[in-house]
């Protein structure tokens, strides 16, 4: 950490499940209740068909590819990811859901490979296999030492944040709640009495004055903060003015970063106030590779964000983000000329918002700002 600055590491999906847990040396029961493949293998499949074999088992390391030497080249104070998947054995299919996820625990090296310091859980797969199996997921992350927010055995325990001391002193306090429109079912909400997520009806402000309150009574003078939200539509780049509104009013309560997911590939963000709203960071790990209809939006392309914060302030000091691309279930440097597809898209859907996006010298996407007058 340099003097004044925390760099956080910041990801989106990391869904370990299905196809991915298949190619992982302990793979769990391959049976799929869903319309369109009923064995996770098929996935596998489906990536061999678009891009060639994939080994099987796959050392722990594998899906995380290339991001991993990033990673410690750049070596993050704090890293941040949500985990869209359930880690258990136990538990039973949740009804009236198209698609499950889960990773056997003990393919659980896989995730800790990658040193998240936390993982967000407010999302629409971790209670893919009910009460049971969310509970085994948490004490599953608990024994390895992994730090987790956003869902707990009652409604007090999915509100505690996530909290990291920094060396140089101070924390970083993350946030998890997730929204029904991220695909959340209103049942999976913790109460005083049941097992769920921190579920947020809708981007409100009385919303947002309850995520306030909460903060007051724990933040010290110092802490950063992160608000971690699921929220949203799968695919598309138009944001809601009220998702906007309730970003903006995380930052006004005091988050120095607004950590959006849900969709499946990046989406806007924006710079308010100094700090950094992040709408959806996209999927990072996932077996999508040969599902087809989406191509447009090139899911396929997959994003690491460096955040660097003004320690006193969480003002943004610096934004990197690293593009990947999944092949083989695995994660790769895009080429360049991927890179420039990605950079062309986030920038123009950013421009409503303010939001110029460049392309570094080390081919990493850069943040700025459209200058006052210019046109949109």
């Amino acid at each position: 950490m340099k003097q004044g600055t925390v760099t956080l590491f910041l990801a989106g999906d990391v869904m370990l499940g299905r196809g991915v847990d298949q190619i992982l040396p302990h793979p769990g029961a391959p049976v799929l209740r869903e319309d369109y493949l009923h064995d996770a293998r098929d996935y596998v499949r489906l990536a061999e068909a678009v891009n060639g074999p994939i080994p099987r088992p796959v050392d722990f390391s594998w899906p995380w590819g290339e991001a991993l030497a990033v990673l410690d080249r750049v070596a993050p104070d704090v890293r941040v990811v949500n985990l869209e998947t359930a880690v258990t054995r136990d538990g039973d299919f949740a009804p009236g859901k198209a698609v499950h996820y889960r990773m056997h625990p003990d393919n659980l090296p896989c995730l800790a490979t990658a040193r998240p310091d936390v993982c967000t859980l407010a999302n629409n797969h971790v209670l893919d296999f009910g009460p049971l199996g969310l509970l085994e997921t948490l004490e599953t992350l608990a024994a390895a030492g992994l730090r987790t927010a956003g869902a707990g055995r009652d409604l007090v325990a999915a509100r505690q944040p996530a909290i990291v001391p920094l060396e140089a002193g101070g924390r970083v306090l993350v946030f998890s709640f997730g929204m029904p429109s991220s695909g959340i079912p209103h049942g999976w909400a913790a109460t005083g009495e049941q097992a769920g997520v921190d579920l947020v009806a809708a981007p409100t402000a009385e919303a947002a004055a309850g995520f306030a309150d909460r903060l007051r009574q724990i933040e010290r003078p110092g802490d950063l903060v992160v608000a971690s939200v699921h929220w949203g539509s799968n695919w598309g780049y138009a944001l809601a003015r009220d998702e906007v509104r309730f970003a903006h009013a995380l930052v006004d309560a005091g988050a120095a970063v607004v950590h959006g997911h849900s969709s499946h590939h990046p989406r806007p963000l924006e710079l308010y106030r100094g700090r950094l709203v992040l709408y959806g960071c996209g999927d990072l790990v996932d077996d999508y590779e040969g599902i087809g209809g989406y191509e447009r939006y090139r899911d396929d392309l997959r994003l690491l964000y460096l955040v660097s914060v003004e320690s006193g302030t969480g003002r943004l000091t610096g934004l990197r983000m690293v593009p990947l691309q999944a092949r083989r279930m695995r994660l790769e440097h895009a080429s360049a000329e991927d890179t420039a597809w990605l950079r062309t898209v986030l920038d123009r859907c950013g421009r409503d918002l303010g939001t110029r996006v460049g392309l570094g010298d080390d081919g990493t996407l850069t943040l700025g700002s459209v200058p006052a007058g210019a046109a949109p």
